[in-house]
């Protein structure tokens, strides 16, 4: 092999190794590996919450365009084309610092206060969704909205990738915040053993893991278990698990789904 040879393919090893890592572990992003029945999540539940510490920076700017965030979302309507994002950013920071869930009900979008609620119609097949807008996006030119995977799926957009859809905002007030204060969380079984799955200080991320669990997971039980404190932490559990069931394959299969290393809580 020449010298010139050698020369260029140091040259081409330093580049590549000089090239600063991605945030996301894969480039092109894509649904999940294995087909996955989402028609059973539910809307997310509009409720009074402040606006989040992230996210919410007025003007911000995003590859050499500024943009600016709206002080309230009251009446607020659009149209024109939502797109949807899934296993890239699965499992990374949103705008407001949350964790993003392709399969929870949520979005990004370039202009609403974060969080937001927004009642979301496809004008293709009249089908709607509810979704909690925490994220912002898309930047890519004609886009309003960017929906979960999850919320894709309900609005049967996934095949095409792009859907022409209405936008309408909803806005509780702090007075319906009461009416729509999380449930109390299901009381632990009291004898088994019951792993854990992860702990969110919002009940909302919380509950969008334990509809997750229930999916893949129909016949083991699923609670959320409320810790009070200054700071609530909202802990996701699956069991009792049913005397001689698989726990090794139960692990594998929430390893799968992104959770391991389970502590396990052994009850009397």
């Amino acid at each position: 092999m020449s010298r010139w040879w050698v020369a260029a393919l140091v040259l081409l090893v330093v580049g590549c190794a000089s090239k600063p890592p991605s945030r996301y572990s894969i480039d092109q992003d894509h649904g999940p590996a294995r087909e996955v029945d989402l028609s059973q999540v539910a809307d997310a539940e509009p409720r009074y919450e402040p606006l989040s510490r992230g996210g919410n920076r007025s003007p911000y700017e995003v590859l050499g365009r500024s943009y600016r965030v709206l002080a309230s979302s009251a009446g607020f309507s659009e149209q024109g084309v939502a797109s949807w994002y899934g296993h890239k950013f699965h499992g990374h920071q949103t705008s407001n610092g949350e964790i993003y869930d392709m399969y929870a009900m949520t979005a990004a979008h370039k202009h609403l206060p974060l969080p937001s609620y927004v009642r979301v119609t496809n004008r293709d097949n009249g089908r709607q969704v509810v979704v909690r807008v925490n994220d912002r996006g898309p930047f890519h030119q004609g886009r309003v909205i960017d929906l979960s995977y999850a919320a894709a799926f309900r609005l049967g957009m996934l095949q095409n990738g792009t859907a022409p859809v209405t936008l309408e905002a909803i806005t509780p007030t702090a007075s319906v915040a009461e009416s729509t204060t999380p449930a109390p969380a299901v009381p632990l079984p009291t004898a088994g053993v019951v792993l854990q799955v992860g702990a969110f200080s919002s009940w909302q991320s919380a509950q969008a893991v334990k509809t997750r669990l229930a999916l893949r997971l129909a016949d083991t039980p699923v609670s959320i278990s409320k810790r009070e404190g200054v700071a609530p932490l909202y802990r996701v559990r699956l069991g009792p698990l049913a005397a001689g069931s698989d726990r090794a394959q139960i692990e594998a299969l929430l390893a799968a789904e992104g959770f391991s290393a389970l502590p396990v809580v052994d009850l009397p």
